[in-house]
């Protein structure tokens, strides 16, 4: 299994990977090559049906988008993956109170007892 360097032709991010995955995303997204965030942008624009003619346009779309937001890849996706995390926190906490208590520890101790 041959790995290869795989250039995003959206955000410029590099990724090693196999042939075979290099394969399957570009006959996913017509011949480009598209990183794991671009991929899920692309997705993700298309699922919400703001790209009317559908996968070129998204794939056009979102190579706009990077071109004009792009500075460093790095800092791109880690920007990508604050907006994510923002929107998925916003969709879990309806309210604030009930979201801290999900992930705070319990009050409760259990005793255990020696005999």
């Amino acid at each position: 299994m041959e790995i290869e360097s795989a250039k995003c032709e959206c955000c410029g991010l590099r990724e090693d990977c196999t042939q075979d995955y290099i394969t399957q995303v570009k006959s996913k997204f017509q011949g480009k090559w598209l990183c794991g965030l671009c991929s899920e942008a692309v997705s993700d624009e298309l699922s919400r049906g703001k790209a009317r003619s559908g996968l070129d346009e998204a794939v056009k779309a979102h190579i706009s988008f990077c071109r004009n937001y792009k500075s460093n890849p790095a800092v791109n996706v880690a920007d990508g993956m604050r907006q994510m995390l923002r929107r998925r926190s916003d969709l879990s906490s309806p309210s604030s109170s009930s979201s801290s208590k999900k992930y705070s520890r319990s009050s409760s101790t259990s005793q255990v007892g020696f005999y």
